[in-house]
């Protein structure tokens, strides 16, 4: 694994403003549905941007890529903030975040793995842990198998 590195402030400031074309997003995307908790999605802002754009190694266009991090969003309520990155990111047009929870709409009130981008449905708080560990545990002994650990 890379050494961690802190950010210069440039970058930092790029993950600010990230961080906070997010929030608007989600706010627009749950203000569109209807529905939703842009407050669950608002305090979930900056880990997302630092994670996404500054720490996480995935391909925005290829998300089921077996090399990419994976992220599971345990509070899934927050869906609309996952959407908005995966905007951010290049993955989804942004116009279509205004279709949340609509009928026709890839893009539910939580994640499901319907969604290219989404391995772990969520919803039930704390679930995610059991099933991020899950996923480690199984990924780091089928790497082994394959000998490239």
């Amino acid at each position: 694994m890379e050494a961690y590195h802190k950010p210069d402030q440039q970058k930092l400031q790029a993950l600010k403003d990230t961080a906070n074309r997010l929030r608007i997003s989600s706010i627009q995307a749950t203000t569109a549905a209807g529905s939703g908790h842009p407050t669950s999605c608002c305090s979930a802002a900056e880990i997302m941007a630092v994670l996404f754009f500054h720490t996480m190694r995935y391909k925005a266009l290829d998300p089921r890529n077996p090399h990419n991090d994976r992220f599971v969003l345990s509070k899934g309520h927050a869906a609309p903030i996952l959407y908005a990155v995966w905007a951010e990111a290049g993955f989804l047009p942004e116009s279509e975040l205004l279709n949340l929870r609509k009928i026709s709409s890839d893009l539910d009130g939580h994640p499901v793995p319907k969604q290219a981008f989404t391995d772990v449905a969520t919803g039930s708080l704390g679930q995610g842990l059991g099933a991020a560990c899950g996923m480690a545990y199984t990924g780091k002994y089928f790497d082994k198998a394959r000998g490239s650990c």
